[in-house]
């Protein structure tokens, strides 16, 4: 039996040289990571490229104001370190925001909050921000409340990216 330990820390070295330090820490060390045992909405997201794809679970309650507010959340992630990394951080930034800050967030802000993404990367931080709004957006509907129309229109984008994914993966099993 060989001795596999100097190849992995060849490929831990290589990873570790692609991605930041904060990238490693919350690839490593994800924040938030699993299904919540209670939860209000889930939305969930896929990239039709890399096949990635993203699910967060929002558990929604009112502030002291009475804005409803992120009291808890999560997110499964069938993905690349990268897409580890975004949906984690993007889950730190949202929790305790109200639903309105959290649709606030853009790629941006998890771009920066990670201190950068290799550019081939970046479409792991739309992915987070997308089953972000998609929860929320659910959770929206499914309480009956006002959609913003910007968030409706975001809607019908990935409604649409879902349909592609579906046709492929059924491609994929014929």
């Amino acid at each position: 039996m060989t001795d596999q330990k100097p190849n992995q820390d060849l490929q831990d070295q290589a990873f570790a040289s692609f991605y930041t330090g904060k990238v490693m820490d919350h690839f490593l060390h994800p924040r938030h990571v699993g299904r919540l045992e209670k939860y209000d909405s889930i939305g969930e997201v896929g990239n039709v490229v890399c096949g990635d794809v993203m699910r967060i679970y929002l558990k929604v309650e009112p502030d002291h104001k009475k804005q409803l507010c992120v009291a808890d959340i999560s997110f499964e992630t069938y993905g690349c370190g990268a897409a580890i990394a975004t949906s984690s951080i993007t889950c730190e930034m949202a929790i305790g925001k109200t639903l309105e800050e959290a649709l606030e967030l853009e790629k941006s802000d998890v771009v920066k909050g990670l201190e950068s993404l290799p550019p081939q990367k970046i479409h792991c931080s739309i992915l987070a921000i997308d089953a972000l709004r998609e929860a929320i957006f659910v959770y929206l509907e499914k309480q009956k409340l006002p959609i913003p129309d910007k968030l409706a229109q975001a809607h019908q984008v990935i409604e649409k990216q879902r349909q592609i994914l579906q046709k492929q993966y059924e491609g994929w099993l014929k």
